[in-house]
């Protein structure tokens, strides 16, 4: 009795539908313009040259098939394939010997804690420009593939027209950021503006635990920087070459510099530049700066992981 109403409403349901006009007419979907075949060879043409754009892609195609379609259609069947137009990550050019220099250094160092890192001032220095680099240039790659070799821009020089800074952090603390004003960073300009202003002093807050991070710079080797240090009693921790990746310092220089591109009324000139790196630099919150300290124990273990390779951070 109950499936004889049931099926009665299910009538009574279609037929006030159709009086209505309100029923859902099935109709076919639009004609796609490739065939399965043709979207892979769009696909492989993309991973040829990931530098390619969606428009060359479709002028390629043109040129193999004699069949011409949009960059649209281009864009849709790169999507299916797992492609998608993003910026590259750019990293410093690392020959073999650079690779075992790294995993070796991070192997010595796979057994610090926490706390260790906590003791050491990782410094560096960074150079901001007014004409940022927008890095427009897109390359087409799958989704958690940034740092695969192939996806990978290497980048060994800096804009010009830019000013350097120099800062360090630490677990619950950082230094003033310190402009490096007109000429090049000597190893006495090191150890008159950097090292005995800022260094020293926080070698003697922290203790005999202190350990200063600094990268292989010539400036940062030259004997006279080394004898200051000896005098100082300041440890130095060794640090490999081409290792900014491995710094946590240089997530901090990133997010000041969106900070610094962020605000109402961009810098127009050096000098305003550097009162908004001044200001955004004091205002960076300390736990950004205790976080990416505090990730040195994931660097190593994934630079480990990557037998020294470029690691995602």
């Amino acid at each position: 009795m109950k499936y004889i109403q049931s099926q009665s409403l299910i009538g009574i349901a279609v037929l006030m539908c159709h009086q209505s006009g309100a029923c859902r007419r099935h109709r076919g979907g639009r004609v796609r313009s490739t065939t399965p075949a043709e979207d892979r060879y769009i696909v492989l043409s993309a991973k040829r040259n990931r530098c390619t754009t969606a428009q060359q892609v479709a002028n390629q195609f043109l040129a193999a098939s004699e069949k011409q379609i949009s960059r649209k259609t281009v864009a849709r069947s790169l999507r299916g394939g797992g492609l998608y137009a993003r910026r590259p990550v750019v990293c410093v050019p690392l020959t073999r010997q650079h690779r075992t220099a790294r995993l070796q250094w991070c192997r010595e160092h796979h057994n610090w804690t926490e706390q260790d890192w906590a003791c050491v001032l990782f410094s560096d220095e960074s150079r901001f420009s007014l004409s940022s680099d927008c890095r427009r240039q897109l390359i087409w790659r799958e989704s958690g593939t940034a740092y695969r070799p192939e996806n990978i821009q290497e980048k060994d020089r800096y804009l010009t027209c830019s000013i350097m800074v120099w800062s360090g952090i630490m677990i619950n603390g950082r230094t003033r950021l310190h402009v490096v004003a007109n000429g090049t960073m000597t190893g006495q300009r090191y150890i008159d503006e950097v090292l005995l202003p800022h260094v020293r002093l926080f070698r003697g807050a922290v203790g005999d635990k202190f350990v200063f991070m600094d990268d292989n710079a010539t400036c940062h080797r030259t004997l006279t920087v080394q004898d200051c240090l000896d005098s100082e009693g300041i440890q130095r921790l060794v640090w490999p070459a081409r290792s900014p990746d491995l710094n946590p310092i240089e997530n901090v220089w990133d997010a000041l510099g969106r900070q610094v591109a962020g605000r109402n009324y961009p810098p127009t000139n050096k000098n305003t530049l550097i009162r908004a790196l001044t200001e955004e630099w004091d205002k960076l919150p300390q736990q950004l700066l205790d976080n990416v300290v505090q990730s040195m124990v994931r660097r190593v273990e994934c630079c480990i992981t990557l037998h020294g390779g470029y690691i995602p951070y």
